[in-house]
């Protein structure tokens, strides 16, 4: 039996844990087969925090582009200092980021879509495929009121993207969910959150917006907002959106 057969009878088996349960199962099911993927967003925060307390064994990955917020750095590291994890960064190929600057420039992601999908590429999503490579599962942040896409998210499900088994801990958690645990537990966060920016990402492609905004419409905020993606999430063959959630 595959692991995509696995998936109904695990989704069967897991619909009423609570994340840090479902965590220390996915540690149990999968080993060091599995992995948590961070942007060190406000969920990720969260089950960093819960994978500490209930299956510390269970490696964070996060990526570092070359072009994060310094923000961003500073709390990669009091993360670090914070939990006792296996906290792995991984960076882009530089030879294929030197190729990609001489030929198209520094900022070549304000140039065109193809362009920008060009550099989250090689930034980010190639990036993450060597970490996830010979991984079984992988677990998220998503959550199902981050979109009209979401909805259907289940706490186990097959990632097609990416051939691995998807784990959503915060599936059934609302943004008021999120933000209590950052409080009650101090949990370390992005202090742009506060300053206007719900979703962070690079540092040239991240603005703040109004707090009416769509939380999206800081990101690659030139181009038309069906295009504004990077690739990483991809449910049932639809890029989809995740969105970090504003602390106040």
């Amino acid at each position: 039996m595959t692991l995509q057969d696995k998936v109904e009878q695990w989704r069967r088996e897991t619909a009423e844990l609570e994340p840090g349960v479902l965590i220390a199962w996915a540690w149990r099911e999968f080993g060091n087969d599995v992995v948590l993927a961070s942007s060190l967003g406000a969920e990720d925060q969260v089950l960093t925090h819960l994978i500490a307390e209930h299956a510390a064994r269970i490696p964070v990955i996060t990526l570092d582009t070359g072009r994060l917020f310094g923000e961003t750095h500073d709390l990669l590291n009091e993360t670090r200092r914070r939990y006792d994890v296996d906290l792995r960064v991984f960076f882009p190929d530089a030879g294929k980021v030197e190729e990609m600057v001489n030929e198209h420039g520094t900022n070549l992601f304000r140039e065109s879509v193809d362009l920008r999908k060009k550099c989250c590429a090689v930034r980010k999503i190639q990036p993450l495929k060597r970490a996830l490579d010979g991984k079984k599962a992988w677990i998220t942040g998503l959550r199902r009121d981050q979109s009209l896409n979401r909805t259907a998210i289940d706490f186990v499900e097959w990632d097609a993207g990416n051939n691995l088994v998807k784990i959503n801990p915060l599936a059934a958690w609302r943004e008021e969910d999120v933000r209590d645990f950052l409080i009650r537990h101090d949990v370390p966060y992005n202090p742009l959150h506060d300053r206007g920016f719900p979703s962070i990402g690079c540092a040239p492609c991240t603005r703040a917006v109004e707090p009416d905004d769509d939380p999206r419409s800081g990101r690659w905020w030139w181009e038309p907002r069906e295009q504004s993606e990077c690739g990483i999430h991809i449910v049932n063959g639809k890029v989809t959106r995740r969105v970090p959630v504003l602390v106040e």
